[in-house]
């Protein structure tokens, strides 16, 4: 692999980047309000549509987009590119389908929602820990990897010592932009990385453009882009189907079947980009609802970017190093990249370390910083909330709102641990194509919540029953199709090794592809959840008030669906405020000991303050009022309401005239 030593312009630049947006992020900490709940997890929903669909693509493109989609684009063609392009769509269904509902139904968090709809609490348990394992070992994995990959370039790859102080350097100031400011801050330095990481690419695109050669000769190229060594013809082979965004759904016809893209891969996207904590928190961030389709609106008209940004530079890398990028030796990519399985994954990198200039190199090294940060951020403040909502107010049933911003704050110190610990296993598993690996196990998990986020939001009949063991028959039929495929390891192409796997193990992964396999479970967990309900009893209406689409804009006051353990802890809380309210008004001063003043100046909030129940800034509504507030929040002005439909239009079809153009 080339190694090109960063000169002091390039430091420079490096030094600048840091010092700038530490400055944002440390004014955004500042003027937003971080002292209760709504303030530092949802940003004090004041956030407006530019800073919303900003953070929603810069939560959305992390370094492992970069080094995985440009992996997965020099691999393969353009099919990567549907990734993105269908994203489009379901931004649009976000704005439009489901974020009125989470809306009108007044949450901060995904499991928050569940629990709403259906009651209980095993369904918002479970779905909470699936989240967090998620982004630990899909989301924080790959950009670290991604991340410490352009690190070992830039150093020259020297002693793991200096890999670990770097990527623990990231993780830090990654860790203090969340902990001190909440989403506001987040939310600030994610537009700020996301013009960096849109100048940046585009001058990377430019230079790649210009070096071979233009549009048509990157084509011509592409499938004449072969090493020098080939040692086996059949590795080495460029398919014939590379420009083309639509497949042979056959097995083992083509690495992105059309079924699969079509169906399995709107499945995956509706669960990212509709369920996920990280994408949604951005929309009940905004100001009102005009601004959360705005949001969305610009998040899709960036995600045509990456077509043009990260998969036409991943297939120019190739002709442009062939030798590297397109190894099909598993001896001689080990000895480019240690990986057996190809070096593909460099593809970006090597564009970023030969071919731009000094200086400007600095500046895609802190492009990479910043699409690793941006996404790291956005993890951070999206896993303490769920952790701080949805778990830490089961475990103290009666936690102030000082304690759960102590808890949320302290969560992030815990996966910033997590984080590094995970950095061994991230560098022993350097697999060929990296966006595909998110995608595969994203494809045996997250259908089942995909299945019952479309039943809970869209269906009035389905129950917490229903919900709980379809989600649990699903979990088993994934994990299944998990063990089959990593349990075994298969030998890269060209490896004298045998394939020691079972007849019937190769039948179920070669012949399954996991997107088609994301739609087999999304129908076994629909079938069972519609199955299993229509046996049971069905909800009440009365508990369904705004926590649906058909009913968002009622006014009804909703009852809620508690169990007696709830109950219980919120009776107590009610009477632990209502002795505190007795003595003192709003606000009580009360000696602290040491220790917890320390503690609660290091987590920035008021250290001789106890908020009660009442905010400073808000009177309390009576459920009526309440009911109607949520309600009255959906409308939109006339004229800006039009123009969002307008834009929604425009851009899915711009994503049509493309989809159309390579399919």
């Amino acid at each position: 692999m080339s190694q090109v030593r960063l000169e002091w312009p390039d430091f420079v630049v490096i030094g600048l980047y840091f010092v700038f947006v530490l400055a944002v992020g440390m004014w955004a900490s500042w003027r937003s309000k971080t002292d209760n709940i709504s303030g530092y997890f949802l940003a004090s929903r004041n956030m407006h549509w530019i800073l919303v669909g900003a953070s929603l693509f810069a939560s959305n493109i992390g370094s492992g987009h970069f080094v995985g989609v440009a992996g997965s684009a020099a691999a393969a063609g353009i099919g990567i590119g549907a990734y993105e392009l269908s994203a489009i769509y379901i931004a649009i269904i976000l704005g439009w389908l489901f974020v009125p509902v989470y809306m009108a139904s007044g949450i901060v968090t995904m499991p928050e929602y569940i629990r709403k709809r259906f009651g209980g609490q095993r369904i918002r348990i479970y779905l909470s820990v699936l989240s967090l394992l998620l982004y630990v070992f899909t989301k924080i994995s790959a950009d670290l990897y991604a991340g410490a990959l352009f690190i070992q370039l830039a150093i020259g790859n020297t002693s793991e010592e200096s890999l670990y102080l770097s990527i623990i350097f990231l993780l830090a100031i990654a860790a203090l932009f969340t902990i001190a400011g909440g989403l506001s801050a987040v939310i600030w330095t994610d537009f700020v990385q996301t013009i960096l990481m849109l100048i940046g690419a585009f001058i990377l695109m430019g230079i790649s453009f210009a070096e071979v050669g233009g549009y048509n000769k990157m084509i011509e190229g592409f499938f004449n882009a072969f090493p020098q060594n080939i040692s086996n013809l059949e590795c080495a082979r460029i398919p014939d189907y590379s420009m083309h965004l639509l497949r042979d759904p056959l097995p083992g016809k083509s690495d992105l079947p059309w079924t699969g893209v079509v169906f399995g891969l709107t499945i995956s996207s509706i669960w990212y980009w509709c369920s996920d904590q990280v994408i949604v928190q951005r929309c009940l961030a905004s100001k009102n609802m005009t601004h959360a389709k705005g949001g969305c609106i610009l998040a899709g008209y960036l995600k045509v970017l990456p077509l043009f940004l990260m998969v036409f530079p991943g297939m120019i890398s190739r002709i442009l190093n062939a030798d590297t990028v397109a190894c099909n030796d598993p001896d001689e990519c080990y000895r480019i990249c240690q990986s057996r399985y190809g070096c593909t994954n460099t593809a970006y990198p090597e564009l970023v370390i030969k071919y731009m200039p000094v200086g400007l190199r600095g500046m895609m090294l802190a492009v990479m910083l910043a699409a690793l940060m941006s996404s790291l951020t956005s993890v951070f403040n999206s896993s303490s909330t769920i952790f701080t909502i949805d778990i830490w107010t089961r475990i103290r049933k009666a936690a102030s709102d000082i304690e759960l911003l102590i808890v949320g704050r302290v969560f992030t110190l815990v996966l910033v641990t997590v984080s590094i610990l995970w950095i061994p296993i991230i560098q022993s598993s350097k697999e060929s194509q990296l966006f595909n690996y998110i995608q595969s196990v994203t494809s045996y998990l997250a259908p089942p919540v995909c299945a019952i986020y479309i039943l809970a939001v869209f269906t009035n009949r389905i129950n917490e029953k229903g919900a709980f063991w379809s989600l649990m028959i699903g979990l088993a039929t994934g994990i299944i199709r998990f063990g089959l495929e990593f349990g075994y390891v298969i030998p890269p192409c060209g490896s004298v090794e045998p394939d020691t796997r079972p007849e019937v193990i190769m039948r179920i992964v070669g012949d399954i592809h996991f997107l088609h396999f994301g739609c087999i479970l999304f129908l076994i967990t629909g079938f069972f959840a519609v199955i299993i309900s229509a046996l049971t009893e069905p909800l009440d209406p009365a508990y369904l008030h705004r926590l649906t689409w058909w009913t968002r804009y009622s006014r009804k006051v909703r009852l809620d669906l508690r169990d007696e353990i709830e109950e219980q802890a919120e009776l107590a809380k009610r009477r632990e405020l209502k002795r505190q309210n007795e003595s003192e008004t709003n606000l009580v001063e009360k000696k602290l000991p040491t220790w917890r003043r320390a503690l609660n100046f290091v987590c920035g909030v008021e250290t001789q303050k106890v908020t009660t129940v009442i905010e400073n800034d808000r009177v309390k509504l009576s459920p009526q009022e309440e009911a109607k507030e949520a309600a009255d929040f959906l409308k939109e002005d006339h004229f800006w309401g039009r123009f969002v439909n307008i834009n929604a239009i425009i851009i899915m079809g711009c994503a049509s005239f493309l989809w159309g153009f390579y399919a």
